[in-house]
């Protein structure tokens, strides 16, 4: 009798039901969006003030939008390699930053991942403590966000300027300049602006629908960038360097996990990026994996500040 093999998640061809998933879940997220930014401020709030508190729940999905973006960052949002990025653009313009940064960043991470990207240490014989915990801190507590968000900044200068400001930033403990690099390539440099531009007018949009409640929309965009800063790192604070491919799976809530679309299983992504979101949970199970801390602990362990170089 012929036993038939069960297929490994990475053989599963990406089928169009898990398409029409990737593409309902957009479509959930930019009801949040623009709930978040236009429905709320044109539609609640002349009703009760009140409705200004929905804006905390809002605010925490910009977890599950930043993973729907990482789908797309992988090719993995849908099969269509031109729907997929259309996806991930139109994402990423309610996220607040453009969809080519986030990409180019996103893949250096995979390749220079603790060997040139590794935001916790610190050489002591190039920099005190104080330094170091001083910019760690910041970007911890929400500036890693608002460097994403600057990147706007960019959008009016000439591509030379580009390259030369990625020059001047490029470092060996950085990917900043390989990140401005790819930006000035002129097929990426005319998308990035035009995201750009449409981030801008959807924000100013925004601000003026919340009129004298625009504090509360500062408020929200200052919590999205505490939840994204504080988490990126954390599947990578203090794993070993010069392996691009450290980092942890940390433990949550199968509730939870589902609503991160699986990101918790990071040790399982670096090591198969090319599997789907639903995809990490098998692959998971069948290499017999392990978690290596929760995920409120590996968040909180990072107020330990910066690590000394060893």
């Amino acid at each position: 009798m012929t036993r038939t093999r069960t297929p490994r998640p990475s053989e599963v061809p990406r089928t169009v039901g898990g398409d029409l998933v990737n593409a309902r879940l957009v479509f959930l997220a930019l009801i949040f969006g623009v709930t978040q930014l236009f429905v709320i401020p044109l539609v609640l709030l002349p009703l009760d003030t009140a409705w200004g508190w929905t804006l905390v729940p809002l605010t925490l999905t910009i977890t599950p939008v930043w993973s729907l973006i990482h789908e797309a960052v992988h090719g993995s949002l849908q099969r269509s390699r031109a729907r997929n990025d259309r996806m991930g653009r139109v994402l990423a313009a309610v996220y607040g930053s453009p969809f080519a940064m986030l990409k180019a960043g996103h893949l250096l991470h995979h390749r220079y991942s603790r060997v040139r990207e590794r935001s916790e240490i610190y050489d002591p014989a190039k920099t005190s403590r104080r330094a170091a915990a001083t910019l760690f801190y910041l970007e911890l507590f929400g500036g890693l966000y608002l460097l994403e968000v600057a990147t706007l900044l960019l959008a009016p200068m000439p591509e030379r300027t580009i390259r030369a400001l990625g020059r001047r930033v490029d470092a060996p403990d950085s990917v900043g300049g390989l990140v401005l690099a790819r930006v000035a390539q002129p097929a990426v440099l005319g998308k990035f602006r035009a995201d750009a531009a449409a981030i801008v007018v959807i924000h100013i949009a925004a601000f003026l629908a919340y009129d004298a409640h625009g504090w509360m929309l500062l408020a929200a965009i200052g919590g999205r960038a505490l939840v994204i800063s504080l988490s990126d790192n954390a599947y990578h604070y203090g794993t070993d360097l010069e392996s691009p491919r450290a980092a942890m799976n940390l433990r949550l809530p199968r509730v939870l996990e589902r609503c991160v679309l699986s990101f918790n299983l990071h040790d399982v992504h670096h090591r198969h990026p090319g599997l789907r979101w639903y995809e990490l949970r098998s692959r998971f199970d069948i290499d017999g994996g392990h978690y290596h801390l929760g995920w409120f602990s590996a968040v909180a362990r990072q107020l330990r500040g910066p690590i000394e170089l060893r």
